[in-house]
């Protein structure tokens, strides 16, 4: 460790926290540490449906395959924690309600790397990544002292909670790492106890096939029957097992304007009524594009569903005609429900 190599690393933290990131920390490249549990996970089948995930494990192993020559990691995070709980949107997951964070944070990670290059030397090359690269960015951000890995699979970091967006540039400039964040969750259980469908096969390990933002997000078709209930009053993605995280509740407010609600939600009839055109219009760069119109109208109408409020009737048996199918039995499964419990 030199000082013109620490003076590296916190030129880089500087410009960082210039671009808005709320948090930054440096790490060694490399295999991550969880890179073997990731494989037995899939290997378990918790990943269900997403296929992507098990065509670039290899790639996820390790950054140098990404970027040849990586010798540092640098992670970032931008909070998307607010001062109230928007309760228009209470059944959106809190990171979902404003802009699409991808869109926001590319540039800004663009940014960043095109400083380490700049300040690190011209033969330095930096890759940048969010969520859509093949790379395990939880894993490499807790090794670079971001946070640590919680009991409920989420980055956990002090002042931030796990209410951020974790990005990373890839690069191979040799930066001095910081030191790694102990596990601070204790004994504390809270996020586990939590889940409403139990998808914590144990501490630290989720089952997708069970968890309601994989089920609300991720997944297309039906919602199997017996996890329809459970879903209650998610429409897009979960916060249960962040709400009950002591260190969650102790977030700051993040600061930026464009990962809030640029407008009520309104309605979820409303949104049944929503053709293709109209969910692109609607949703076309935020988060919630992410679940296509099929599965949020399929989701609008198992919350109805579990609502059992009889004014919603008239959409759903609109619904019951949609062009796709999962919709028309989602509708239908509301309905049934809707009218036992009137």
């Amino acid at each position: 460790m030199t000082l013109l190599g620490l003076a590296l690393r916190e030129a880089v933290k500087g410009r960082a926290r210039e671009l808005g990131f709320d948090a930054v920390a440096v790490g060694p490249a490399g295999p991550p540490p969880h890179a073997g549990a990731f494989e037995r996970w899939l290997a378990a089948g918790y990943a269900a449906t997403m296929d992507y995930l098990e065509r670039g494990s290899a790639d996820r192993g390790d950054p140098e395959r990404l970027l040849p020559g990586c010798r540092s990691v640098i992670a970032v995070a931008l909070s998307y924690a607010r001062e109230d709980d928007e309760p228009g949107w209470r059944g959106v997951a809190r990171y979902a309600r404003g802009h699409d964070y991808h869109e926001l944070m590319r540039p800004r990670l663009a940014a960043l790397a095109e400083f380490v290059c700049a300040a690190a030397g011209a033969d330095v090359r930096c890759r940048v990544a969010v969520d859509t690269s093949a790379i395990l960015e939880r894993d490499v951000a807790a090794r670079a002292g971001l946070g640590w890995v919680g009991k409920n699979t989420n980055l956990l970091a002090t002042g931030l909670g796990s209410y951020f967006f974790i990005g990373v540039v890839l690069t191979t400039a040799a930066l001095p790492a910081d030191e790694g964040q102990p596990d601070r969750c204790g004994t504390c259980t809270a996020c586990l106890d939590a889940c409403p469908t139990r998808a914590f096969v144990a501490p630290y390990v989720l089952d997708a096939r069970r968890c309601i933002a994989y089920l609300t997000i991720e997944h297309r078709g039906d919602v199997p029957e017996e996890l329809r209930e459970g879903i209650g009053e998610w429409l897009f993605g979960c916060d249960v097992c962040q709400e009950v995280c002591p260190w969650t509740r102790k977030a700051r407010p993040g600061r930026d304007a464009a990962l809030a609600p640029a407008g009520p939600l309104g309605p979820l009839e409303a949104l049944l009524d929503l053709d293709r055109d109209a969910f692109r219009a609607r949703f076309r760069h935020t988060p919630l594009w992410r679940a296509k119109r099929a599965g949020l109208l399929r989701n609008a109408a198992l919350v109805l569903g579990n609502r059992g409020d009889a004014r919603a009737a008239p959409a759903l048996e609109r619904a019951l005609d949609d062009e796709d199918e999962a919709v028309r039995h989602a509708a239908a499964w509301a309905l049934e429900r809707v009218r036992r419990l009137e």
